[in-house]
């Protein structure tokens, strides 16, 4: 019986749970840790808040002063950053940052996604696409002829009238336009695939040569002998007139094989641009040799034959052709084709219909007369044109007025920048002159919508500019007064400091809601040594 005493006695033991240890307060629960957590963490504040207190009263004022010189050397080192960065770019080099790396980063992009048949969303595409045509560089839609033209350049000066920079977009575009995946199929291709990323003319001439010895009807073959080769435009249009022909033989053979494979029509593609290029060459040739009518047709042509091929702004070519003939109707239909919104703007668009509206009224216009009466509504309307004008490209102004001395113009443009305003006047001045005060408007009036740098609609500074600036100076300031007066600045600091002490203490600024309510539940805890 003593045993089984025992054992049901072991049985209780071992089901009931252990007694608490001595000295220890029974387990709480999470709710309970927690809120004993929070109410330490206003202690540990405190504490950090005490120990920073402490080291900034014992730093001296030759810290400071080096404090400040060397924030505001940074910040002036940062401040001619972004100034140059922003006249050399138009935008503020921190603001693009922010807003294309950090601005993903930190979910920004996911605020302005909307539905893609809603306004807004068509609105941002526009907007996109228009910054893009701006920053893209352009193929010069006039540009002259390497060998009957720039070469005369270099005979007569000895220097270079292309930069490297120029030559190397021409070999991307030849490669673009005259080559395809199917080039290894003929063996002349191959080796004008060759000759486009030749970098020495000789060696392109001489393996242009080559691809001719393959294949007598090498369209692109001839293409580059007329561009680099021929020292005449008489010589250059012999040359096309040769490409022309073996390029509409090339051009109904890739026609009938198109649909039999994708390299098929990627070699139709090839053979479209090699023709199309030709044919407007060879109407600046016509225009050139003083056949204008001639060229207009070409041009006219191109464009009803080809209209999806906008981007290669032959309608600037016929501009230019129609304006020498004098032909201001055509001009403003044209105009009006292609003066659309939904078009990337050029300088050749935006000042041809400037000049329009200014020949109406520039034969009579005088500055003297028009501030005595005012403005009548044909000359407000030529001058709000060319106050859009020059908002687009404000560099075109100094060249017409022959503020600037004009070069040659490179082969390819930037949109709104100085290249773009070098090959619009280098083309375009005669037209301006021989309207009788169009220039005479012009310089009265372009002055009121200049800037130096080429954004449109003109922006303000960007704030970070201002920031920089602001913060610049009054470190400078600062360092400037401790150094003269460290006594005062010292007095002035430590009066800060005793001001930041008195709400050192968050209990003394308030306790918190929570803890008000929850005090009560630490047992063995007393606050009123906080309060």
């Amino acid at each position: 019986m003593a045993d089984g005493d025992g054992l049901g006695e072991a049985a209780t033991a071992a089901a009931s749970p252990p007694a608490p240890a001595p000295g220890l307060s029974p387990s709480l629960g999470w709710r309970e840790r927690l809120r004993a957590g929070l109410a330490g963490v206003p202690l540990r504040l405190c504490e950090n808040l005490a120990a920073v207190t402490v080291f900034l009263n014992s730093l001296t004022p030759k810290f400071y002063v080096a404090l400040t010189g060397t924030s505001s050397l940074i910040s002036g080192l940062i401040f001619i950053f972004e100034w140059w960065y922003f006249h050399k770019h138009g935008t503020s080099f921190i603001e693009q940052v922010s807003v294309s790396h950090l601005r993903p980063l930190m979910g920004g992009t996911e605020s302005s996604i909307s539905e893609p048949g809603s306004s807004s969303s068509t609105r941002e595409s526009e907007t996109s696409r228009q910054n893009l045509s701006e920053c893209k560089v352009w193929r010069n839609p006039l540009n002259l002829f390497r060998g009957a033209e720039y070469r005369r350049y270099t005979w007569v000066t000895g220097k270079e009238p292309l930069t490297y920079c120029d030559m190397n977009l021409s070999a991307q575009d030849h490669q673009t336009f005259f080559t395809c995946d199917t080039d290894f199929l003929r063996p002349s291709d191959t080796v004008m695939q060759k000759a486009w990323r030749e970098r020495n003319p000789p060696a392109r001439i001489k393996a242009a040569y080559q691809a001719l010895e393959l294949n007598n009807d090498c369209a692109t073959a001839y293409v580059l002998l007329a561009e680099e080769e021929a020292t005449t435009i008489v010589d250059a249009e012999r040359l096309f007139k040769q490409a022309l022909k073996a390029g509409e033989t090339i051009y109904r053979r890739s026609q009938q094989c198109q649909h039999q494979s994708p390299q098929h029509e990627a070699q139709l593609r090839r053979d479209t641009n090699v023709l199309v290029y030709i044919k407007r060459r060879l109407a600046m040739c016509a225009r050139k040799l003083g056949r204008i009518r001639e060229a207009v047709k070409i041009m006219r042509d191109l464009m009803k034959e080809f209209p999806p091929l906008t981007m290669l702004n032959i309608h600037e070519n016929l501009l230019e052709s129609l304006l020498e003939l004098q032909a201001y109707a055509d001009v403003q239909a044209v105009l009006a084709k292609y003066d659309d919104i939904s078009l990337p703007k050029s300088a050749a668009i935006c000042y041809t219909a400037a000049l329009l509206k200014t020949r109406t009224v520039s034969d009579k216009f005088s500055p003297e007369t028009a501030s005595r009466r005012g403005l009548s509504t044909a000359e407000i309307n030529a001058v709000e044109a060319i106050h859009r004008a020059v908002e687009f490209n404000p560099h075109v102004p100094k060249y017409l007025l022959e503020m600037k001395s004009l070069i040659l113009p490179p082969e390819h443009i930037l949109k709104r920048g100085d290249s773009e305003a070098i090959a619009y006047a280098f083309f375009h001045l005669q037209h301006w002159k021989r309207i009788e005060g169009a220039l005479n408007l012009l310089q009265c009036t372009w002055e009121g919508s200049f800037h130096h740098v080429s954004v449109y609609p003109k922006k303000e500074l960007p704030f970070f500019i201002h920031f920089t600036a602001g913060l610049c100076s009054s470190t400078a300031m600062i360092a400037l007064l401790t150094h003269e007066f460290p006594e005062i600045m010292g007095v002035f600091a430590k009066a800060s400091n005793k001001k930041k002490k008195n709400c050192i203490n968050p209990w003394r600024c308030g306790m918190p809601e929570f803890l008000k309510k929850e005090k009560l539940l630490l047992s063995g805890r007393s606050f009123s040594h906080l309060l």
